[in-house]
Order: C-alpha cells, then structure tokens, then sequence
C-alpha cells in the first residue's frame, strides 16, 4: 500500500495563516474595534469642532486640519504600540504564547503575523480618518509624489517603531489584565505634549523639549509636512518641518526597541520559568 508523502507547510502559508488569525482575533474583539477605529474619530469629531479656530499664526489651517494630522499620528502610535504591547502581554499570560511556542510555528511566522495584522489595522484607520478630516475639515490629500514619499516613509518608520516598542514593553508587563492601566497613562501623556490635542508651540518650553525625546512628537510632525500646506511649516517651533530629525528619531527609538525586544522578548510568564 503506497503512502502519499506529507509536505510541511511552507514559512509563506503559515506566516499567512498567522496572519488570518490575528486579523480575525482582532475582528471578533469589539473592545480593540473600538478603541483603534471609533475612539479616534470621535475625539477628532469633538476636539475638532470645540477646538476649531479658522486661521492658526495666519497661515489658513484650521485647527481640524492640524488635528487630522496628530490624530493619525496618535492612531498608529495606539495600534502598534499600545494595542500590541496588550495583546502580546495578555497572551502570555493566558498562556497562548506558551501553546504557540510548543508549536511547529516559526517565531518570526507569529511576529510577522501580527506585524501583518497591524499594518492592515493602521491603513484602514488611516483611510478613515482622512475621510472624516476631508468632508469635515477640508482636509486636502496630497498631489504630488514627493509629499507621498514622504508619507510613506513617516508611516512605515513610524508604524515600524511602534510596533517596535510594542513588543518590548509586552515583556516588560507582568500581569497582561493590568496592562491597559499602566500602558493608557503613558501614551495619554504623550499626546497631550507632542502636539496631537494642541497645537505644539502652544506648549510651555519644557514640555516641548520634553516631548522632543519621544517619538510621537516627530511622528505627528512628519505627518503634519504631509497633510497641512508648506504655509505652516514657518509655523512649526523650529521654523521647519525637520524630516532629517523626524527619520534620525524615529530610526533611534526603531533600534533601540528592536535591541530591548530581541534581549527581553519572552514566551512564557515569570512565574512559569
């Protein structure tokens, strides 16, 4: 009787069926849908139309506009870092990451999974975002390819960075329940100083110098040089968008989360090793 030889799964099919997973683990969590996609839109709904001043420093950018641009900054800051920091943190402590370790499953298929799940999470946010600040605050997409390479280099290096860090302080969470405690303070904090809920030279001195060691703060400038016209740049603290910096910081914060993730990473709780 002939047997019909097994063929392992390849690294791209189960990479890609990690990937499903995440996506429908985040799909069914109504918690995450609203926290990643309803949050932002209706802080940007609120703050926009509270907030909204016409002409800011005279340059024609409402406040909506400049808003916009801080809120998608914010989003992919929630999604890559925060977001994934909890779930990470929560599934290791309800021991899936133990069961997945045990597995045939590649630990680079599970990253990238969930890397996957991330960015397609972080484009639809940023797609509708944009389509709330375009039919509520004018907000004009960009028409020039330059202005979307720049984008698209923030995004990615931003994006990257997060998801980055996320994964280092997934490590660095003992109780995955008490994770969303210690995490909301934190990024609340560096909304309020990077520029997202104000507009940033409004700010004491301190807190920008402050703000200036953290990534968001460059993000959302780099975001801002790709959504508000070159008029606004004058108003920037420093006079200028500053995309050298904002790419130098973000790659800094990129490297340094990649190194306290490959050193702190771990699959099972503390009390378990």
């Amino acid at each position: 009787m002939s047997t019909v030889p097994v063929t392992a799964p390849s690294w791209w099919s189960m990479t890609a069926d990690r990937t499903v997973v995440e996506l429908k683990e985040f799909l069914r969590s109504r918690e995450q849908m609203i926290f990643i996609f309803f949050f932002p839109m209706i802080f940007l709904g609120l703050f926009g139309a509270i907030f909204n001043t016409d002409d800011l420093y005279g340059t024609g950018v409402s406040f909506g506009q400049y808003f916009v641009a801080g809120m998608i900054a914010s989003g992919m800051l929630n999604t890559g870092f925060q977001s994934l920091a909890i779930s990470i943190s929560i599934d290791r402590s309800e021991d899936v990451l133990k069961r997945i370790h045990a597995t045939p499953l590649p630990p680079t298929a599970y990253f990238v999974g969930k890397i996957l799940q991330v960015l397609v999470v972080s484009v639809v946010q940023v797609a509708l975002l944009l389509a709330m600040g375009a039919l509520l605050f004018d907000v004009a997409l960009p028409t020039n390819v330059s202005t979307w390479v720049t984008f698209t280099w923030v995004f990615v290096l931003g994006l990257a960075t997060s998801v980055a860090w996320g994964i280092a302080t997934s490590s660095l969470l003992r109780n995955g329940k008490a994770a969303s405690a210690v995490l909301t303070p934190i990024v609340l904090v560096l909304q309020f100083t990077s520029g997202v809920f104000f507009v940033f030279t409004e700010l004491p001195t301190w807190l920008q110098r402050f703000a200036e060691v953290f990534p968001l703060k460059w993000l959302a400038q780099g975001m801002r040089s790709v959504f508000l016209p070159e008029q606004f740049e004058a108003a920037e603290a420093s006079g200028s968008w500053q995309l050298p910096m904002v790419a130098i910081m973000l790659a800094v914060w990129l490297i340094a989360g990649l190194l306290i993730s490959a050193k702190t990473f771990r699959w099972l709780r503390v009390e378990d090793r």
